[in-house]
């Protein structure tokens, strides 16, 4: 499709869009960070055949008289770096060939306007920005925990600022799951699309049995069989007693670190794992985090448009 359809929007309550075979959300708040989020979307639309959505929220306060306007007054007159944002991001995939479309949305809570557009335009996956400003009752900050926690379609959390110049090796920690799973179909599409290679890292404690060295071996290999028809493929069985600081370290040598979320009681607390969490606070290269959709349906929908 070509770019000359990409398009600015300033979305109704009520409004529907062409069917799409993939569309992936991107939520952004800061322009900071569009052209680190659109690198990653647009290697993971193209590979999917798809496009992607930009999603920008104009927060409206209960308790403000700027909430006494209505939403179209507030789109056409305050929506100031928000703007800036979509047409950013639609400047950025101008020639890329991978449709773009935004939205401005006007909310009292930026999440679940996130939550509610994810629905309405049927996304199969949303990608989030995350900045490592540590609160103690956080994990991404507010409303990106609460977009991961409850979101109906796949997620994907990459950190801002830290930031490869080119791709040519992507690591991607094993373990089992959806997620990994998911994990590998993102690292599988920034490989293709930069010419990069995989290095499928499986660690393992120092004292595992000779079935558990198996169980890894085995892990690793079914991974990799994932990852056709990238060649460039590195299968690696490391022994080690801190998981997170193992990983922590092997980002070190490769550009982009694409892992699924390892904790499987998504509270707000434990919203990705402490695995994932520590290695998107101390890696020294780009950091994706991926968990799969909670709701059965948004995977129906996504192998539906497939099929037909």
């Amino acid at each position: 499709m070509a770019s000359n359809e990409n398009s600015l929007h300033e979305t109704a309550t009520v409004e529907s869009m062409p069917e799409s075979r993939y569309r992936l959300a991107v939520a952004l708040e800061d322009p900071r960070p569009v052209e680190q989020l659109l690198r990653t979307a647009l290697d993971i639309a193209r590979y999917n055949d798809g496009e992607i959505l930009i999603i920008s929220v104009i927060t409206k306060q209960r308790t403000s008289p700027f909430s006494l306007f209505t939403d179209e007054f507030i789109k056409r007159e305050f929506s100031g770096d928000r703007r800036e944002i979509l047409d950013r991001a639609l400047s950025i995939a101008e020639g890329s060939e991978v449709p773009i479309r935004g939205r401005l949305l006007v909310s009292h809570d930026v999440s679940r306007a996130i939550e509610q557009a994810i629905t309405q335009f049927d996304c199969d996956a949303v990608l989030l920005g995350w900045s490592d400003r540590h609160r103690s009752d956080t994990v991404f900050g507010r409303n990106v925990d609460r977009v991961v926690t409850s979101a109906p379609c796949d997620i994907l959390v990459e950190k801002i600022g830290v930031t490869a110049g080119g791709v040519e090796r992507v690591l991607l920690p094993a373990g089992p799951g959806p997620n990994t799973e998911l994990a590998a179909t993102v690292a599988r599409a920034i490989a293709l699309s930069n010419d990069a290679g995989i290095d499928v890292l499986r660690l393992v404690a120092t004292d595992a049995t000779d079935k558990e060295r198996t169980a890894a071996k085995q892990l690793v290999e079914a991974l990799t069989r994932t990852l056709e028809p990238l060649a460039d493929v590195e299968q690696i069985v490391r022994e080690t007693d801190a998981v997170p600081s193992a990983i922590v370290e092997a980002t070190a040598t490769r550009d982009v670190t694409v892992l699924g979320a390892t904790d499987r009681d998504w509270t707000q607390r434990l919203v990705v794992g402490p695995t994932p969490e520590k290695v998107g606070r101390d890696a020294q290269s780009t950091v994706i985090v991926t968990k799969r959709g909670g709701r059965l349906q948004s995977r129906i929908s996504h192998w539906l448009r497939r099929l037909g």
